[in-house]
């Protein structure tokens, strides 16, 4: 592959996009904000063969497949109940290979192929002709010792890896993961989502975990709250420095003691009233905020997506198949409670994601360009691609400028691209720099110093990393 790869397609900006990217490369890699699942660390277990390291956790990958007629089934994907079709891992490699020209243009092959490139020397682009060749290759590897996860871990240079954690987890994998002696730190993520949304079928079994977790007869909202109050306790002593929030909207309301209570009482007895579930929503949003302004745990906050789309498969697959699909939403309105309240806070952290892109400039920007409190997280989800990234930050530096931003969140269920979508996105923002410097924004000395802000600085900073 080409080493100047995703740079710039500007040539007189190359050089100096050569010269950024030097500076970038080597800083090693926080990730404040992941799903990897820390049991595959704890664990160390090889990946069973390619089909487990690169398809199976990969969303993108299936739905793409799913759009064009490959079922689940034959993909071997793991129902709810547990069970999965049994599929030979080979064959489903090659249902991958016959329809890689599926992801032509999109960030999936360059994931994929960045893969397979940096970690297995393979510069081919997968094909029908080429499938079988490159799976042994991929599965040989793998079942050496120098491809285990914890080894990867310390390869991939990861200071900080940040994992994505229920409310009532007892962080048990955590807590022996810091005995392992790894080169880097895997932390925690409050995601308290189980317990602030009526409408998932979890919610009441959530509340019952939390209360027996954490010691408190939740029989009331305030209850509630301090039962909350204790897990970020413990989160925060086993490392977490940050929340995370996947709701729906961004409204936030605030209520009185009497007012919370009563809608509490409501959404606990099962009420489907859609003004009810909404106005608890908003509640929770605004009561997240007030903790993480008492305690410093970082608040990330990431609407806009109507999740589970697809009632047969989330029936059949459970969550997180593919199909979360973005919807329309604003943010002036509705974090002005919020931001009225603890928006100016020294102790308060928000980051805010967005998949609609309209609000890029005309809301997100111009409140992290006002709130010392808020940053912009970088394009998420749907958009974590080279264009998604050119958009934003054409969209939100004039306006929040890089200093109102977090730096590069991956995301990311498959550990093994975890390193390059670091990688590309110091590629990217490499190139972005220097064609800045050629249209005489910023000099060249200034690029440098954002070189490594966008690269690392900005995130262990606002993250407390």
């Amino acid at each position: 592959m080409l080493s100047d790869r995703y740079l710039t397609e500007d040539a007189s900006a190359l050089g100096l996009a050569r010269e950024l990217y030097e500076v970038m490369k080597d800083y090693p890699i926080l990730s404040p904000h992941g799903h990897i699942d820390p049991k595959v660390i704890l664990e160390n277990k090889a990946f069973a063969n390619p089909v487990e390291l690169l398809v199976t956790p990969d969303h993108y990958i299936t739905r793409m497949l799913y759009s064009q007629g490959v079922s689940y089934e034959s993909l071997g994907i793991p129902k709810k109940d547990g069970s999965s079709s049994a599929v030979d891992p080979k064959v489903v490699w090659r249902i991958l290979a016959s329809h890689w020209h599926l992801f032509r243009s999109t960030p999936s092959r360059i994931w994929v192929q960045e893969i397979l490139y940096t970690l297995f020397d393979i510069d081919e682009v997968l094909s029908e002709e080429n499938a079988d060749k490159l799976y042994e290759v991929i599965d040989s590897k793998l079942k050496s010792p120098e491809f285990l996860p914890q080894a990867l871990f310390n390869r991939f240079k990861i200071e900080v890896l940040a994992t994505t954690d229920a409310t009532a987890d007892d962080l048990k994998t955590h807590k022996a993961i810091s005995g392992l002696g790894l080169k880097g730190r895997v932390i925690p993520t409050f995601r308290p989502d189980d317990v602030s949304d009526p409408l998932r079928p979890d919610f009441l079994s959530s509340i019952e975990k939390l209360s027996a977790v954490s010691g408190v007869a939740i029989t009331s909202f305030a209850s509630l709250l301090e039962a909350l109050r204790k897990q970020r306790v413990i989160f925060k002593a086993t490392g977490a420095t940050a929340t995370d929030h996947g709701v729906f909207s961004a409204q936030t309301l605030i209520a009185t003691g009497s007012e919370t209570e009563a809608l509490f009482k409501q959404v606990m007895q099962g009420s489907s009233d859609l003004a009810v579930v909404e106005k608890y929503r908003a509640v929770m949003l605004m009561e997240h905020a007030r903790m993480s302004a008492d305690d410093g745990l970082v608040m990330q906050l990431h609407p806009g997506s109507l999740r589970n789309y697809d009632k047969k498969i989330f029936d059949t697959y459970g969550p997180d198949r593919g199909f979360d699909i973005p919807v329309a939403l604003t943010f002036t309105k509705e974090l002005q409670p919020l931001l009225n309240e603890v928006g100016s806070s020294k102790n308060f952290k928000l980051v805010l994601y967005t998949l609609d892109e309209a609000t890029y400039s005309r809301e997100l920007a111009p409140i992290a360009g006002a709130y010392p409190s808020v940053r912009l997280g970088p394009p998420w989800w749907f958009l974590d691609s080279l264009n998604g990234m050119a958009r934003w930050r054409d969209a939100v530096t004039e306006t929040a400028g890089y200093y109102n931003t977090v730096g590069f969140i991956d995301d990311t269920r498959a550990f093994c691209s975890v390193p390059v979508r670091h990688d590309v996105a110091r590629r990217f923002d490499a190139g972005y720099l220097a064609k800045e410097v050629m249209r005489h924004r910023i000099s060249k000395s200034e690029a440098h110093e954002l070189a490594a802000e966008v690269a690392y600085k900005l995130s262990k900073d606002f993250f407390n990393l």
